[in-house]
Formats: structure tokens, sequence, C-alpha cells
């Protein structure tokens, strides 16, 4: 299953918004309303729990600075990718686009679509704000 959210522009430059998204305590800013957890673990790593949901730990996987981050779940139960993919627009702005991809099953991935694509719908529009 593969997600993307809308394109959106950042006030940071890409090298700027790279950084940001490497260091994981900032994606508790970014997170939605609907938060119940959100613990930093490790340097790259974080939990985090939205209502209703299990608890999800992800890690940072790769940054290839200054256009792609990369995080994924630590867990096998829950396998799947986010990734910022970013492009500089000048020395003060950038665009990002967040990707979800996930092995799922069938039923599964109809279970989660719903609330993924509006989580990371959220992650981009707080991004904007940043």
């Amino acid at each position: 299953m593969e997600l993307n959210s809308k394109k959106v522009t950042v006030k940071k430059s890409a090298q700027e918004l790279c950084g940001f998204l490497s260091d994981v305590k900032n994606f508790e800013q970014l997170m939605p309303d609907s938060i119940s957890k959100f613990e930093v673990i490790r340097e790259d790593a974080f939990i985090f729990a939205l209502m209703s949901m299990p608890e999800i730990t992800l890690e940072v996987k790769q940054v290839i600075s200054p256009t792609k981050i990369t995080l994924g779940a630590i867990s096998d139960k829950i396998p799947f990718t986010l990734i910022g993919n970013i492009e500089a627009i000048d020395n003060d702005s950038s665009f990002i686009e967040l990707q979800f991809q996930g092995d799922f099953n069938p039923m599964m991935a109809m279970m989660v679509k719903a609330p993924v694509s509006k989580f990371i719908e959220t992650l981009s529009s707080n991004l904007e704000t940043i």
C-alpha cells in the first residue's frame, strides 16, 4: 500500500527542513491533536500513539541530505516506511511530500488506509506551519 500527502511549502531551506526532520524529537510538534503518547526512546527513534490506535515505534532509517529522509517501523507487526521527499525552492523555502509505504495484507490495508491518509495529511499540514 502506498499513500502520498499533498506537496506543501515549508518556510525552511531544504537543508534546514532535512535537519529538522532528522531530529526525532521535532515530530512531537507535527503530531495530530489526537496523540495520546509521544516519547523519544533513542537519538534516532520515538514511540507514539494516537487515540484508539496501537503504539508505533519509528526510527530514522536513512537521511540523504537535503532531499530525503526515511523513517521506518521498528516492529515487524506493522511493516511500513514514511518518506519525506524534499525539494528546494530557494534559500528560505522548500517543498515536501510525505510518502507512506506499507506491506499489509488486503484486509489490513483496507482498515488502515483512512486513518493513515489522515495522519500523513496532518503531518504535512503541520509542516507548513513550522
